[in-house]
């Protein structure tokens, strides 16, 4: 019911807007202590200092923009005065009223405003009906953001539909608020999480539901973008994986072509290590066992499709038409038999060319409860000895969760002691067993031998909590890792390539597997004959362990000591300094990151790859190179990363989303680039490139930070003038996402041509970009800016300033059609994209021009920014800023 306005509303009104044009006023001159007192003292004049407020944020917009403004600052000195005059606000009908004005303000406001806002009109009290109209009202306007914000703020969510409110907010990739959105209810999250998951479905099509948001696409909307969101939420929030199906089912999938691409492309897993795998991913769930008969169809016969579906016991309906067939024939010959027991004829004699542990079988032993511990504990813990470690887990194949170790191993001379952790770490035994291991890794005379020790100690740190400060106690480390990375370094320099070459073709011309790496590889430098990892990836939590599980496991941990051996008695001659022992000892430092498994999607990190002995340098770095002599290849989850890389001026190609990792090794082939990738990718395209041709980011940290890695790593050496010496067109502004990635490839060209302004002006003339008022408009404006503001640039700092200049020449008629505004290269000139204006700085002198794309830049604050966040890799002085911007 309309109540007509009393003639005090009026008054009052025409009392706060003159407040407001007194307070404007006080706002431009910037008196800041007037206009404190004059706010408050036009508070306390005011019959209803809640309605004047609300007058004069109707009656201006400062407010509607970003940052500070006028409105933001008289709505929090409101606020603090009401604190000071509490009996100002009134929970009666004359709220209510205000409550009603308000909400056509909050549809417009900053996030900023709706905190003292919801303070100052007590909104958590208003009626629950009408503020669910009002945000239901701002959805429907397609304010979905700050529908969202609203909702939060007023505790809103359970009362509306959280698919509704979220799915506009995930095309707009603002995954951030959707997760503020459902953090503090759990019901919310499950319905989240489910949501998600049907999406997922293979046969769901994303851009259906872009459809119902008008101006809204699905940019990175896909199954795999949603995947890793699913997984991500299910582990922030510690949810059932069972919320999510059709993720989890998707999920092993991946990992069951995973198993088939070891098993028949690399073969590099035993028949029974495979089907015991299999076996483990399919579980009873129906939908995997028929997507497993259709890839043994594709990999192997149709009899052993059969066998494995006689084995689920299949309906013949659902399986192939020849399968089918095959099945009937084993049931009517009633010959059924385990897949598993098929093994491939390559299998007896592969272990000849293989590293064998020279010790009796006998002198191998299994620990499982701590009295057998304790028989041996006074041996393995002997001071002045060596010790080679390793551990084993299961591998995880992209399950949520961290693995646990299994087996600890620790080798002395002539003896192997392999730690049954699964049965140890049992409640009554934990303290001894952890006192033990503490002992052993902390005895400064024992000489603890690993490769990528760090990560087997990240890893046992999370097996048990016992070992979570272990880290921080060892002394008496041998990092192999760091070795090898030295030996490869020497031997490349050296003929001694030669023979390892010789013996990977004679290793590979027994068809076992792929050239050799890691552990393996150094292995064979060293001692011949590499390691068979056929093992590797076993359950190591199945109890009772298989013989080759045993024998892999002390191999693993005794070819440490073989290695340390050989290498000791001959350091020189392997391009080692001549005290091994003295200069690689070390202590691990506290940061170290985990040993990665070739089968997580964790790989190894860039410490491990720049070889690193726990505790020191153990390689020098390599050669300096400059940006233009780096170019990269980076992969579709590394896109930041590849815009980062391209500011500071390096050649970067980048994946698309749809791309399959491996065309990364092929465009690294082609080009001669370098791979820039991450997780389990890793293992599979490092091995398709050259040594040191392969890279593997820490996907955990920012883009800056694995930039600089990346640096780092290279030794690639930035300067000045590297920055911004390639086109940025295509990709999106500097330290945001790209609207859309399939741009990224657009240009990436590393020549410019420089315009001067009264080049540029004629241009935007002749384009009719540019009329004589605008020219006319723009300096006069300019000429009032020098006028309000006579310091030049040069005065504001004493210090030198980093200045822009591209590899460029000027702007010759040769260069340029005038009546097309085409460039020589075939590249049309982009004059439409200067915004209004730019012509007008006074400060302005270039414009810069791609010949590649006719992209139009001109001079800012960006250029600034971008150095003084690379001050690290640029050896900037703290503190220098820039006036270049590239736009």
């Amino acid at each position: 019911m309309n109540q007509e306005s009393s003639p005090s509303d009026h008054t009052d009104g025409q009392d706060s807007l003159l407040l407001l044009k007194t307070l404007q006023s006080l706002w431009t001159k910037k008196e800041m202590n007037k206009l404190k007192e004059e706010t408050r003292r036009g508070f306390a004049a005011l019959e209803d200092p809640l309605a004047g407020l609300l007058d004069m944020l109707e009656s201006s917009s400062d407010w509607k923009g970003k940052g500070h403004s006028l409105g933001y600052y008289i709505t929090n000195e409101l606020q603090l005065w009401i604190k000071e005059h509490p009996a100002v606000q009134k929970s009666d009908l004359r709220l209510k009223k205000l409550q009603t004005r308000l909400f056509r303000i909050l549809a417009q406001s900053q996030v900023n405003l709706l905190d003292p806002l919801i303070s100052i009109f007590q909104l958590h009290t208003a009626d629950q009906n009408n503020l669910l109209g009002h945000v239901s009202h701002i959805y429907h306007k397609g304010k979905y953001k700050e529908a969202a914000i609203l909702s939060i703020k007023l505790k809103l969510q359970l009362d509306l539909d959280v698919e509704k409110m979220c799915t506009p907010l995930l095309l707009q990739e603002k995954t951030n608020l959707v997760e503020a959105y459902v953090a503090e209810y759990p019901d919310l999250q499950r319905k989240l999480l489910q949501t998600l998951d049907m999406w997922c479905e293979p046969s769901f099509n994303t851009t259906d539901i872009s459809r119902q948001y008008q101006g809204l696409r699905p940019n990175k909307l896909n199954h795999k973008m949603l995947s890793k969101l699913v997984f991500r939420l299910l582990e922030q929030y510690n949810l059932d994986p069972a919320l999510c199906p059709n993720v989890i089912n998707q999920r092993h999938l991946g990992s069951l072509k995973y198993l088939f691409y070891k098993r028949f492309v690399e073969k590099t897993m035993t028949q029974e290590n495979w089907a015991d795998h299999v076996q483990n991913t399919v579980g009873e769930n129906r939908w995997l066992q028929e997507q497993l008969i259709q890839l043994l169809v594709s990999y192997c016969d149709l009899n052993t499709a059969a066998r494995w579906a006689l084995r689920y016991s299949l309906s013949e309906k659902t399986l192939p038409y020849g399968v089918a067939n095959e099945l009937q024939k084993l049931r009517v010959q009633e010959r059924v038999e385990d897949a598993e027991s098929r093994v491939d004829d390559y299998e007896e004699d592969r272990k000849e060319g293989y590293y064998q542990v020279p010790i009796p079988r006998e002198n191998i032993h299994f620990l499982q409860t701590w009295e057998e511990v304790l028989r041996w504990r006074e041996k393995m813990l002997q001071p002045g000895q060596v010790v080679g470690i390793d551990m084993e887990w299961r591998p995880s194949f992209g399950v949520v969760g961290r693995p646990r170790v299994s087996v600890l191993q620790i080798a002395i001379e002539e003896q192997v002691f392999l730690l049954d952790l699964l049965q140890l770490l049992k409640p009554d035994e934990t303290e001894e067993l952890s006192h033990f291991v503490q002992t052993l890794f902390s005895d400064p005379t024992i000489i603890k031998l690993g490769y990528g020790m760090s990560g087997d100690l990240h890893s046992l740190a999370a097996t048990c909590s016992a070992f979570k400060e272990m880290d921080k106690q060892v002394q008496g480390i041998v990092d192999l890792l760091a070795v090898d990375k030295q030996l490869q370094k020497c031997w490349r320099k050296s003929s001694l390539q030669v023979d390892v070459l010789s013996q990977e073709k004679t290793c590979g011309d027994r068809g076992f597997r792929q050239s050799e790496r890691g552990l393996s590889l150094l292995v064979q430098h060293v001692l011949g004959k590499p390691l068979d990892k056929t093992e590797q990836l076993s359950n190591w939590e199945k109890r009772p362990l298989r013989e080759e599980q045993i024998l892999y496991a002390a191999s693993d941990a005794y070819c440490l000591l073989e290695v340390y051996k050989k290498l000791c008695e001959d350091p020189s001659g392997f391009g080692l300094c001549s005290d091994l022992t003295e200069s690689l000892v070390g202590k691990p430092t506290t940061k170290s990151r985990a040993k990665k498994q070739l089968n997580q999607q964790e790989m190894p990190s860039p410490s491990e790859q720049q070889a690193k002995v726990i505790g020191m340098e153990a390689l020098s770095p390599p050669p300096s190179i400059s940006p233009k002599e780096f170019s990269v290849v980076c992969d579709n989850m590394l896109q930041g990363l590849g815009r980062h890389l391209r500011c500071l001026g390096v050649d970067v190609r980048m994946l698309e989303n749809d791309d399959n990792h491996r065309k990364a090794a092929e465009i690294a082939r082609q080009d001669g680039r370098v791979i820039l990738t991450s997780g389990l990718p890793y293992q599979t395209l490092q091995s398709q490139v050259g040594e040191g041709r392969c890279f593997s980011v820490d996907c955990s940290e920012k883009a800056k930070e694995q930039a600089l890695q990346v640096l780092k790593h290279f030794n690639v050496q930035v300067s000045l003038a590297d920055v911004f010496s390639r086109c940025q067109q295509g990709s999106a502004t500097y330290g945001t996402r790209a609207k859309d990635d399939t741009q990224a490839q657009l240009c990436n060209g590393d020549k410019y041509l420089k315009i001067s302004k009264d080049q540029m002006k004629q241009l935007m003339q002749l384009s009719g970009l540019l009329t004589e008022e605008d020219d006319a408009d723009w300096l006069a404006k300019s000429e009032e800016k020098q006028e309000t503001n006579p310091a030049s640039d040069t005065s504001k700092s004493d210090s030198p300033q980093p200045v822009y200049n591209p590899n460029c020449q000027w702007l010759e008629d040769s260069d340029l059609n005038v009546e097309t505004l085409t460039l020589a290269t075939g590249a049309s000139l982009q004059l439409a994209a200067i915004p209004p204006g730019v012509l007008g700085k006074a400060d302005l002198s270039y414009f810069y021009c791609c010949t590649q794309c006719g992209k139009v830049f001109w001079e800012g604050s960006h250029f600034g920014r971008v150095v003084s966040q690379f001050k690290e890799a640029l050896g900037t002085a703290e503190g220098s800023q820039s006036f270049y911007e590239l736009s």
